[in-house]
């Protein structure tokens, strides 16, 4: 295991690794072992009580941060004639059809963050499964990137629209923010995707759902949250 570096040596000593700490506490303390340079992502970890190997178990949806992420994403979207123009119009990063197929096909060209397509696209899109697919990217109807309502999908994006969807391992991982948003904005962020994950919780789950919720900024170690309290 690689040798951890000063600053996080320093920032472990601030952490009670076997307490469950409230979120105003936890919060408190990302911003206190964010102690990098530049201005840390802070990243929730959610592990669920689910088995992601069965379908009727799967945790997937998408939610609009009240504040963002604070990162600008670059928006690719797939549509032609009116729908071009109202995502221009929206504020979509690029916009065509076959020549960006073509494009991201020959070029290897990747400079977005997310992909929208309307669904009379997606016959063209398809050809993109193997490239897009294993990046995250391929527009799917359950994370609201097909669709023909394409101004909203945009607007929503670029406001702090963030997907969330456990692994295999039965973890959901998120980012909700950066420490420079203060612990208020952090903490609306946080409640808004864990109100998300409750309520997406599978009827076939047996047992204690919220397994752990752990914070973290990019540099920092992990904080442990009272799952508890969240319920109540």
């Amino acid at each position: 295991m690689a040798k951890r570096g000063k600053k996080y040596q320093e920032s472990l000593k601030l952490v009670d690794r076997t307490h469950l700490y409230d979120p105003q506490e936890a919060f408190d303390l990302v911003e206190k072992t964010a102690k990098a340079n530049f201005d840390e992502t802070v990243q929730l970890s959610v592990r669920l009580g689910v088995d992601p190997r069965h379908a009727d178990q799967q945790v997937r949806g998408t939610v609009v941060l009240p504040h963002g992420t604070g990162r600008t994403r670059t928006v690719l979207v797939f549509a032609k004639g009116e729908k071009a123009k109202e995502a221009e119009n929206a504020g979509a990063d690029y916009v065509g059809a076959e020549e960006l197929v073509e494009k991201i096909q020959n070029e290897g060209w990747l400079d977005f963050d997310v992909v929208v397509a309307t669904p009379d696209m997606m016959s063209v899109v398809g050809r993109l499964g193997r490239i897009l697919g294993p990046k995250g990217l391929m527009p799917n109807p359950k994370s609201g990137t097909v669709t023909f309502e394409v101004e909203k999908a945009v607007k929503e994006i670029k406001a702090g629209k963030v997907e969330y969807r456990v692994d295999k391992a039965g973890i959901i991982n998120v980012p909700i923010g950066k420490v420079s948003f203060g612990k208020d904005k952090l903490i609306d962020n946080f409640n808004t995707i864990m109100e998300a994950i409750i309520k997406a919780k599978p009827a076939a789950a047996k047992g204690r759902y919220l397994r752990s919720v752990v914070l973290s900024s990019t540099m920092g170690p992990g904080i442990k949250v009272n799952p508890q309290q969240l319920l109540d």
